[in-house]
């Protein structure tokens, strides 16, 4: 190595006295493209004119003063920058870039340009202490040769004012808040005079106030007190604080939801179909209060039946721009955690006023329907009705009237379930996927703690409601989109784009492993009927829940936007989410939009409701986030009395940094690290979802049945380590 270095020196050497010898010579546009090279080569460096002479070979009076001569030209061109009199620096070192500043607890700290382009590794050094969300401005170094970009932030465009949650460690003239966030591996420096009364051992959120550029540790000040570490209420308002989403309603909001009368004057009534008289009902979960969707059913002379979609009339209540309408769409969706709900609406009136309680009078949005014994639509209306509902049924006592055919409203139950049976059938025969994936739950007592899981599936009475509500969703969305004129009207659509052809390949190459087929090629309809199928087949086998999983990776992700596309996974060309005001802000659009569309207005601002979109499709995720950390912690709480003992289990993922495992009795995820796997030296085999050993070929692929014990349960990081018996 060291000859190879001292031949290369001496190549140098060599080149530099030639240069010198015929430095005479030397054409002045030869000279200024030996300086731009040397700027190029170090492009960090400043130079002044002896330096670059010296650089390119040139000793003589005349020709160094042609040197001075070009290094002007090029600042004025501004190729190159005058840092102090008579030095000069690369002013391209790379170029700049605007974009979000992701930083990361493990120091692999990113810059998304705000174009959509490639992430940038920006090293902690760098990174001028921006922190995650910040709009930073950034100079991307020359590339290396083989290695990734990297870039160095310049500027703080805009600080993203954010809180970081965490555990205090108060000492006697200082505090620390010990931080739990993953974009963050420094604790924070806390006065003590602003603590704000927190003590040792409190879970807080506090506010980064400033991080100067030579210390270490941000500093902060305490914004509220959880409570304390360890305990649930804390614990959970500490994860909705983690994702900056709110864990208490601002009181000033639920002043306004409280005068709002639960009385609806008969000038509202006259104007409204009466459903009053009409059989009613509602199917919820046995744990819901926010009743937003109810069905009527009543058969009609022809022997066709009337089935009423009606859902919670919420926008007659909640005004554009209201004090409860802004706050309802900062959240723009509810979050369900593990123990708890925290609603978009203030509780008086999602859980009172506009909740569809049996046997009161409730103000409606309904879409209804005439269905034939096919469950063909004869006909369909859209219309605000007044509706009154018998009975509150859970899904529990629905699907008994459908398995035994007996009790309340059972003629009405067992009439809606055959249409939903057939318009099922229909939907899958039309290419509708079947995800119809379990969903893991737990026991709670009553201090929060997780004493048992249970799997949560998908029975008749949910899929009853499921149909009609879909059938309701796609008929609004036909309403407006479905129409001859050219200029079509703003509208919010939900919707599936189809998937990415190269993410179908490798699903299909990996269930090829297990035996499976799966087409990647054809119309749509022809991949959703040959994915519709693998997921037939894998029913109750070993491998179903993780190719369900796989399944679900390898689409797009359902949006909401003002571009429709139609929505494939459902197969339909129209598709709006109009079914669940209460819960979920877009709908609350939907339903301006459809009544000033059907009282004959103009379409609405396209750019206005498309930026609406896409606010509530990023809370869409936010909200999935938060309620999977909440799983996570309750996972990590639920195991942490169970160390030592040993599972099966199956790989659940495969990443460079060890295997998940899922557990067989409990459906619990913990990590392998890779640290632990000893046997051999494993590399990560991204393509196969696999851990090859150097040495061994000893393989761990996803869907491996494998057999663990419980190592660890970290409930600050909400992580559970396994180790591999």
């Amino acid at each position: 190595m060291g000859k190879r270095k001292k031949n290369k020196s001496n190549k140098g050497e060599k080149k530099n006295s030639s240069a010198k010898k015929g430095n005479k010579r030397m054409k002045k546009g030869a000279m200024a493209n030996a300086i731009i090279q040397v700027f190029k080569a170090s492009p960090k460096e400043p130079f002044n004119y002896r330096q670059i002479s010296s650089k390119i070979g040139v000793d003589n009076p005349v020709q160094k003063k042609q040197v001075v001569e070009i290094l002007n030209a090029l600042a004025t061109d501004n190729f190159i920058s005058e840092i102090d009199p008579g030095r000069y620096r690369y002013n391209d070192w790379g170029t700049t870039a605007v974009g979000i500043f992701t930083r990361r607890q493990n120091g692999k700290n990113s810059f998304i340009p705000e174009d959509g382009g490639t992430p940038i590794f920006i090293a902690e050094r760098n990174s001028a202490h921006a922190l995650d969300g910040d709009k930073v401005k950034i100079q991307i170094h020359a590339k290396r040769k083989g290695a990734e970009p990297e870039g160095e932030v310049i500027e703080i465009l805009e600080s993203r004012q954010r809180t970081i949650t965490g555990k205090l460690q108060v000492t006697k003239g200082f505090a620390f808040l010990i931080t739990e966030d993953k974009t963050l591996a420094n604790d924070i420096f806390i006065p003590k005079e602003k603590l704000k009364g927190g003590k040792n051992g409190d879970k807080a959120v506090v506010r980064i106030t400033e991080w100067p550029e030579e210390a270490k540790n941000p500093l902060g000040e305490v914004v509220d007190i959880l409570g304390r570490a360890g305990e649930n209420n804390a614990e959970m308002n500490a994860i909705l604080a983690e994702f900056d989403l709110p864990y208490k309603y601002p009181v000033n909001v639920e002043k306004a939801a409280n005068k709002i009368s639960d009385k609806i004057p008969a000038e509202e009534i006259a104007q409204r179909e009466d459903f009053r008289n009409i059989v009613t009902f509602t199917i919820d979960p046995k744990d819901a209060k926010d009743f937003d969707d109810a069905l009527s059913a009543r058969q009609l002379e022809n022997g066709n039946w009337e089935v009423g979609v009606h859902i919670a009339d919420v926008t007659h209540y909640v005004k554009p721009e209201s004090l409860i309408d802004r706050e309802a769409y900062s959240r723009a969706t509810s979050i369900y955690l593990v123990d708890r709900t925290i609603p978009m609406l203030p509780e008086r009136l999602c859980n009172q006023i506009c909740s569809l309680r049996p046997n009161e009078e409730k103000l409606c949005f309904s879409v209804i329907f005439e269905l034939n014994n096919q469950a063909e639509v004869v006909q369909s209306r859209i219309a605000r009705v007044i509706i009154k509902s018998n009975r509150r049924f859970t899904y529990e006592e629905a699907r008994e009237v459908i398995e035994t055919g007996r009790g309340d409203y059972a003629e009405e139950i067992l009439a809606l379930n055959r249409l939903a049976q057939k318009l099922r059938e229909k939907r899958f025969k039309d290419g509708a996927i079947a995800f119809d994936r379990y969903e893991v739950k737990f026991d709670i007592d009553e201090t929060g703690k997780p004493i048992g899981t249970y799997i949560k599936v998908s029975k008749e009475a949910n899929k009853l409601i499921e149909e009609f509500m879909l059938l309701a969703n796609r008929t609004v969305a036909e309403f407006v989109g479905k129409t001859k004129n050219k200029n079509k009207k703003t509208f919010v659509y939900r919707i599936h784009e189809q998937p990415d052809p190269e993410k179908l390949q490798n699903f299909s190459a990996f269930v090829s492993r297990f035996g499976y087929k799966m087409r990647t090629e054809g119309n749509k309809t022809d991949i959703s009927k040959s994915l519709n199928k693998l997921l037939d087949n894998v029913q109750g086998k070993a491998e179903e829940n993780l190719i369900e999983t796989l399944a679900i990776r390898s689409m797009q992700k359902a949006r909401y936007t003002t571009e429709n596309v139609g929505h494939y996974g459902l197969a339909m060309d129209y598709y709006t989410h109009f079914t669940s005001p209460i819960r979920r802000y877009p709908d609350m659009m939907v339903h301006r939009l459809l009544e000033r569309y059907m009282a004959g207005g103009r379409s609405a601002i396209k750019n206005k409701y498309e930026e609406y979109c896409k606010h509530c499709s990023d809370m869409e995720t936010v909200a999935a986030n938060a309620e999977r950390a909440s799983i996570k912690y309750k996972q990590v709480e639920f195991m942490k009395d169970k160390l030592g003992q040993v599972f099966d289990g199956v790989v659940s993922g495969v990443t460079e940094w060890g295997l998940y495992v899922e557990l067989n009795a409990n459906k619990c995820e913990g990590l392998v690290p890779i640290r632990d796997l000893d046997d051999d030296f494993y590399e990560f085999d991204e393509k196969n979802y696999c851990l090859i050993g150097r040495r061994t070929k000893r393989t761990y692929s996803l869907g491996s049945p494998i057999t663990v014990k419980v190592a660890s349960a970290n409930l600050e990081k909400k992580q559970l380590d396994f180790a591999l018996v």
